[in-house]
């Protein structure tokens, strides 16, 4: 346990206290209500008809059998889509169903509205769909100059970086190849959601996601709808990791319940879940490193190929993304990067945790250790020497102008206590539970990974989140649009609003479309952007009330820490007291500064902010059987300032376990375009007892300009350099390459 476990939750909740959730008890008890909850008087069940096949040419759909199903009250195509046949998150391109080609196995082609699950199901068995079966284009390498798939070409994006002097060598030059398999966000709660519709045509959706706004534009023009008669209210959700992000059943529920009039509800299973949504891009990476003999990187080469899968969904900028970091959090002065994103006949991919950072972090520490290597540097020595400050440029030639505590995470973590050498209990060991390692044939390695994220949504994207904040007699009332996926905000405004107003009676109220868009719950930025808007509403409050008092007693109030104090001294009172009978309503729309989008040599201030982390594993492998136990995972990360201490750790604890997923267990297996492992039996994620001891060096906090508070996004730096400690200290411990993650036990055995 950390010392910031152990600290007692406050009973209050102002910025910096470890504020307990006020979800926690619900959902301990069992008692909060998740999407799947959801239920109406009359409601039907929908159920989605897909495909088995990833390319493939539709002849016909036959569904006679299936209407004549007692119970069954709608089967829907593509024909009896009201508006456009497209959606899609960043740019549309994935058919709401298809209509002449299946891009993908699992894509979506028949709906069904039945009394019972059960019917739906039945029904679905009985529609019968006439396949010409193509073959599927399943490399992502060959997929750039292949024929086109799609409309609109395979290339979703190709992205060149050129800084400095392309003709620079270095006196050591480092090559490695890469590759990052496809990862699944694995949230606990599958997707779900209702749809109700009402007698003038409009809907209302209740809907577990992590962007309501950009859900409902995408809805409104499949409907072909006004955006006032497209209705979306947050549902209880059951973890996001970016897989919420974009549309799965919602405009389905939505299409069923205003053709039968009812109320509709679907619920996937954990295999169409895997089926439904996107997943982390695989990626292949070639690496070209040019170093000098003092150990200072002068030139990086790179070549990313991200496999989009069918659909773009975020593709353009997660590769944005692996491009802007392809040199990691380090000095580079001399780059030539070159990256694409694909479709190809793979499920499609898109937004999660560390969003393009991941995959080139893998590939960037590997190559560090392997320059440390080469030079007879020590890989600790080696990042410290090449660390980026304040005032440094990156490849794009974007200057760092917030805090940038790499030397600070780095040494931190070097310094931190190494775990004890001795493992004497024998289910510790590699094989646990298995009891099958011999301890002589066990070697122990220890590694270290740094990593940069950038904060916010980037490249010229419009930004912003809106706040209400509403006083009545002493009593708040927040209200935003932002979504609750488990990362806290729910707490944060709480916390916010006491802080500012000096009042713990708050109210959060639910997050729905009636309000400004709060942007999405993705890419590090609702501390910052939607808490940003909470605290500006609940300062205009403030503002307004010391004007108000101004104008009724003619003395000017300052606020001091929570308490107006008049100008002259004659009088003091606090906040919570001065607003006891007086209402105010304050509605604010909060930005971060411009960003731009690259230039065609992959320059300009694309990003907002950055943070950074270092990670430290300790393993012990069994080379023999080729198995794995992670002795201990050490951090430090920079946070620039800890809102919510016990959050906090929550978060960086959970993000180190997707981290350890990615590195030594978690992979779906696609063969010929087809997930062969979609469930938890087959797709394989730590457990209790995979997950070992996190220990947290050092929270280094140096506040950020701009930031509410100075406090940095916390959630996703955790995954991002985990995964390359890990591997590196496998690494360590077996002299073996390990070009590929996840690290399975014949890499290690059989290499």
């Amino acid at each position: 346990m950390t010392t910031i476990e152990a600290q007692d939750v406050a009973a209050k909740s102002g910025v910096g206290v470890s504020a307990q959730r006020p979800d926690a008890v619900p959902k301990a008890t069992g008692e909060f209500s998740f999407s799947s909850d959801l239920s109406a008087h009359n409601m039907l069940w929908g159920k989605t008809l897909r495909s088995p096949h990833p390319s493939a040419r539709i002849k016909k759909i036959d569904y006679s059998d299936a209407l004549t199903i007692s119970g069954v009250h709608a089967i829907l195509t593509a024909d009896d889509i009201p508006g456009k046949n497209l959606f899609g998150l960043e740019h549309a391109d994935q058919p709401v169903l298809a209509h002449d080609l299946v891009r993908y196995a699992g894509e979506a082609i028949a709906l069904v509205a039945a009394e019972q699950p059960e019917i739906a199901e039945k029904a679905i068995d009985a529609i019968r769909v006439d396949y010409e079966i193509l073959n599927p284009l399943v490399d992502s390498e060959s997929a750039i100059t292949a024929d086109p798939i799609h409309p609109e070409g395979n290339v979703i994006r190709h992205l060149e970086i050129n800084s400095g002097d392309p003709e620079t060598t270095g006196d050591i030059v480092i090559e490695g190849e890469y590759e990052v398999g496809m990862q699944d966000q694995a949230f606990m709660g599958t997707e779900s959601g209702m749809a109700v519709p009402s007698a003038d045509g409009s809907v209302d959706l209740h809907i577990s996601t992590q962007w309501l706004h950009s859900d409902r534009d995408q809805i409104v023009e499949a409907l072909g709808l006004p955006e006032d008669m497209v209705r979306l209210t947050l549902a209880g959700v059951g973890g996001a990791f970016g897989g919420r992000e974009d549309v799965s059943m919602h405009v389905h529920l939505c299409m069923l319940a205003l053709h039968t009039g009812r109320p509709v509800k679907m619920v996937y299973d954990r295999n169409e879940s895997f089926l439904g949504h996107v997943h982390r891009h695989p990626a292949k990476i070639w690496y070209k490193h040019h170093a000098n003999v003092d150990g200072r990187i002068v030139k990086v080469e790179a070549r990313i190929i991200l496999d989009g899968g069918a659909y773009a969904s975020t593709t353009s900028a997660v590769l944005a993304n692996a491009c802007c970091f392809s040199s990691g959090p380090y000095k580079v002065p001399n780059a030539i990067i070159e990256g694409w994103g694909v479709r190809t006949n793979n499920p499609p991919c898109g937004a999660m945790r560390g969003f393009g950072n991941v995959q080139t972090c893998f590939a960037i520490e590997a190559q560090m250790d392997k320059v440390a290597s080469a030079l007879g540097i020590d890989p600790i020595e080696l990042r410290l020497r090449n660390a980026l400050e304040t005032g440094d440029q990156l490849i794009t030639g974007q200057i760092i102008k917030g805090v940038a505590p790499v030397k600070e995470v780095i040494t931190s973590l070097a310094d931190h206590p190494m775990p004890d050498p001795a493992i004497n209990n024998l289910l510790a060991r590699p094989g646990g539970t298995g009891r099958t390692t011999d301890q002589s044939h066990v070697k122990r390695g220890v590694g270290f990974a740094v990593s940069i994220k950038n904060l916010m949504f980037a490249e010229g994207f419009d930004d912003s989140s809106e706040a209400l904040c509403s006083v009545n007699n002493g009593a708040v009332s927040i209200h935003t649009a932002c979504v609750e996926v488990g990362q806290g905000f729910v707490t944060l405004v709480h916390q916010i609003a006491e802080n500012v107003l000096g009042i713990s009676d708050i109210e959060v109220v639910p997050a729905d479309t009636s309000i400004g868009s709060a942007g999405s719950t993705s890419a590090s930025r609702q501390t910052w952007m939607s808490g940003g808007a909470v605290l500006k509403a609940c300062e205009a409050v403030v503002d307004n009330l010391i004007e108000q008092l101004n104008e009724e007693e003619g003395i000017r109030y300052e606020n001091l820490d929570g308490t107006l104090v008049a100008e002259d001294g004659s009088r003091a009172t606090s906040i919570a007291d001065a607003l006891i009978g007086r209402s105010f309503e304050e509605r604010v729309v909060h930005q971060h500064i411009p960003t731009a989008p690259l230039d065609d040599n992959g320059q300009g201030d694309a990003h907002v902010s950055f943070a950074f982390a270092a990670h430290r594993a300790v393993v012990d492998v069994d080379e023999e059987l080729g198995l794995i136990r992670v002795i201990e995972i050490a951090t430090s990360q920079d946070v620039g300032r800890v809102l919510n201490p016990i959050q906090a750790v929550g978060q960086i604890e959970g993000g180190i376990a997707q981290g350890l997923g990615l590195a030594v267990l978690e992979e779906l297996i696609i063969t010929d375009g087809v997930i062969q492992n979609a469930n938890f039996t087959d797709y394989l994620l730590p457990t209790a007892l995979d997950t070992p001891p996190i220990e947290i060096a050092s929270l280094i906090e140096e506040p950020e300009p701009g930031a509410p508070f100075g406090a940095k996004g916390i959630g996703e730096p955790p995954t991002i350099s985990s995964t390359p400690a890990i591997v590196a200290a496998i690494r360590d411990a077996t002299g073996l390459d390990l070009w590929k993650v996840p690290v399975r036990p014949e890499h290690i055995a059989l290499p």
